[in-house]
């Protein structure tokens, strides 16, 4: 027990208030995430949608998300990381709370997108902020924490929205809106501004504000774009585990219930082993993790073209690519946090948030077609294939140099105390002298 201990605190020793405050409001805003994971059941049962009606509306909430994600990375470098934040939390709690009133279908629709496009507009402000506040030997432990929340706090809510949907699906929409509305709040009262144009600037540098780089120059970054690609390609195989296994499963006799059991081994796997896991990878270069990471995610569905009518053979290669996505998404975060620039952090995450927000869009369609001409072992086998494909370009992509969290910190030892100085003199909210939720 002491040794477990010892590993959930060293994973989260040494960040800052600031940080905290932002995993609180994530994990408020997670637990409350009742409306999205029961949106399809709310459509077919409750409005008498057809499941392709059903499926318009989510690809709707899709497109909304991808457009919300270039709009919060321009926002979160222009306004600010905190304005940016609290301001689309509460637009999605008033979109959400309307989208269980309204009955009508273009009401409805209207507002899926809407819902989708808020709550994406927050996520590169989020990214930007945790880059802000912790220094680059800590970045990819942060992004870890940060995500082990957004797992523990929405495996917990579908397990509430269950139960509350029994007493009628409006209130899965009122809870949700609450939630997402205290979220707000804390960010707006507890978090800092971190944008660099709103700090202090220091004596030794010229006060005149470095203009911020336009999306056409995040294009042209060919290393960045490389990778957000590389990404998008990721995000297709990972989704499939929501759009073609329940249909792979179901075509060998398996059914709802028994994939709800298998996919949950995602979510256990994370709560359980995101902390130790990255103590594990901690130290070795971003590139080498990537690769590991993308080959386990798609060696784990290619197995599953093995796993024939056997549950628990499902359930092993759930585990196998859940590994891989446990060390890919906080590194993939932690790359874009080094690539980009300061006066751009915000447009960076934005376009790659751009990327993972359109392979919801593309996944089922790919899958779905990939499915219906060529079978499910041809789709497992060419996630297969596109993994390792991946895992090899992150190796010839990345900078080839070992880069440990030790390099990283010794080398950006005076950006950082510099920033956490620049935070402390921009926190007027006084986050900083607050005692922390976890400290």
């Amino acid at each position: 027990m002491s040794r477990v201990r010892n590993v959930l605190a060293s994973g989260v020793r040494g960040f800052p208030p600031g940080f905290w405050w932002l995993w609180s409001s994530t994990l408020v805003n997670r637990l409350g995430t009742f409306v999205f994971p029961f949106l399809t059941l709310y459509l077919t049962v409750e409005r008498g949608y057809s499941a392709g009606g059903a499926g318009l509306v989510l690809s709707v909430y899709g497109i909304g998300a991808t457009a919300g994600a270039l709009l919060g990375g321009e926002l979160t470098d222009r306004v600010g990381r905190r304005t940016t934040m609290a301001g689309a939390q509460l637009a999605t709690a008033v979109a959400t709370a309307a989208l269980g009133l309204v009955t009508q279908v273009a009401a409805i629709t209207v507002l899926a997108f809407a819902v989708g496009a808020a709550a994406s507009v927050s996520r590169p402000a989020v990214s930007a902020m945790i880059t802000d506040l912790v220094g680059p030997a800590d970045r990819l432990r942060a992004f870890s924490v940060n995500y082990w929340a957004i797992n523990l706090g929405f495996g917990l809510s579908a397990v509430a929205a269950g139960f509350i949907a029994q007493g009628g699906y409006v209130w899965l929409f009122v809870g949700d809106a609450v939630t997402t509305l205290a979220c707000a709040i804390i960010m707006w009262i507890k978090l800092p501004e971190t944008r660099p144009a709103a700090r202090e600037p220091s004596p030794t540098v010229n006060r005149a504000a470095k203009p911020a780089a336009p999306f056409a120059a995040v294009l042209r970054d060919a290393r960045f774009m490389g990778f957000t690609v590389l990404a998008f390609v990721l995000w297709i195989i990972l989704y499939q585990a929501s759009t073609s296994l329940p249909v792979s499963m179901a075509g060998q006799g398996l059914g709802a219930h028994t994939y709800g059991l298998v996919i949950g081994v995602n979510g256990l796997l994370i709560v359980l082993l995101q902390m130790p896991l990255t103590r594990l990878v901690k130290g070795h270069s971003r590139r080498r993790s990537l690769a590991v990471a993308a080959a386990l995610i798609g060696g784990g569905f290619g197995l599953t073209g093995l796993a024939g009518s056997a549950a628990l053979l499902y359930a092993a290669t759930v585990a196998v690519w859940t590994l891989g996505e446990m060390i890919y998404t906080p590194a993939s975060s932690a790359v874009v946090a080094d690539l980009a620039p300061e006066h751009s952090r915000g447009r960076y995450q934005g376009v790659f948030g751009f990327g993972s927000s359109a392979a919801t869009c593309v996944a089922p369609l790919v899958g779905g077609l990939i499915l219906d001409h060529g079978g499910s072992s041809f789709l497992w086998s060419a996630c297969a294939v596109l993994g390792a494909a991946v895992a090899l370009a992150f190796l010839l992509l990345l900078p080839r140099q070992r880069r440990t969290d030790a390099d990283a910190e010794t080398d950006a030892d005076g950006e950082v105390q510099e920033t956490v100085r620049k935070v402390k003199a921009a926190d007027t909210g006084g986050a900083d002298k607050a005692k922390t939720p976890l400290a």
